[in-house]
């Protein structure tokens, strides 16, 4: 059952959601070559908690990270390590925040250093494929036309989408109805109307569509070793169009 949030529900999502911006401004300018991802994730719970949060994943079904941190060809899951980044890596954060009982959940992919060409145009395009579907999100449009939205704009860059993975309803839970897939024809599913919260998040591989899960249950990596990028925001459908509710300070200033 998709549950339709109210104005005061939607109020404190952005509470929540703002506390995901927060960690994106403190993590940023530490990737650097050196640091390792647990440090990373400390740096995020910090944050988290110093508003008053709660990291949502810390626990979650067993997830051990305070956040989900994944490096090149891990495409999502990643859990936080003695690793250390390097020159040329690509890292996605996917962050979760809960505060007065409700969830922020978003994810970024950055750079570490000078990358590839090939690197940052996956990165440009996954965030491209987001903000092309939510450009079509609106009350009465169907919730498939944003997921076909995606598909068509990574495929035209050469991209696979992650088909077993998806976006998904958020609110009181981290997940709740409805499943968003990154593919699929234009005008099905439901309808999105006013007080819907969705977590819309593009994963797009380098290379084949093909993956693999690691012993630890939870790193999901590209099979090819090519490289996967992530972006991911929580957006409210409005009556004339969505809000996105996790930008970071920069992004507020910028977007």
């Amino acid at each position: 059952m998709i549950i339709i949030k109210s104005e005061h529900e939607i109020a404190l999502m952005r509470e929540a959601g703002k506390v995901v911006g927060k960690v994106f401004d403190a993590l940023k300018p530490l990737c650097k070559e050196g640091i390792s991802t647990l440090e990373l994730a400390n740096v995020a719970e910090r944050v988290i908690t110093s508003f008053g949060a709660k990291p949502t994943f810390k626990n979650y079904n067993g997830f051990k990270g305070s956040i989900c941190i994944s490096v090149n060809d891990e495409i999502i899951h990643g859990i936080p390590s003695h690793r250390k980044l390097k020159n040329g890596d690509i890292v996605s954060f996917d962050v979760g925040a809960t505060l007065n009982g409700y969830c922020g959940d978003a994810c970024r992919t950055y750079t570490v250093g000078k990358v590839s060409p090939n690197a940052e145009k996956l990165i440009k395009v996954t965030e491209e494929c987001f903000f092309k579907a939510i450009a079509l999100a609106k009350d009465g449009e169907h919730l498939s036309t944003l997921s076909h939205a995606i598909q068509v704009h990574a495929e035209q860059n050469g991209y696979s989408i992650l088909k077993d993975y998806t976006g998904h309803g958020i609110g009181h839970n981290l997940h709740e109805d409805p499943s968003i897939p990154n593919y699929g024809e234009e005008g099905h599913g439901p309808k999105l109307k006013k007080g819907m919260c969705l977590a819309i998040e593009p994963m797009l591989m380098e290379g084949t569509d093909e993956y693999i899960v690691l012993d630890d249950g939870w790193t999901v990596k590209t099979k090819d070793k090519l490289l996967s990028a992530h972006y991911e925001n929580t957006i409210v459908i409005t009556e004339d169009g969505c809000e996105i509710l996790t930008l970071s300070s920069e992004e507020v200033c910028h977007g």
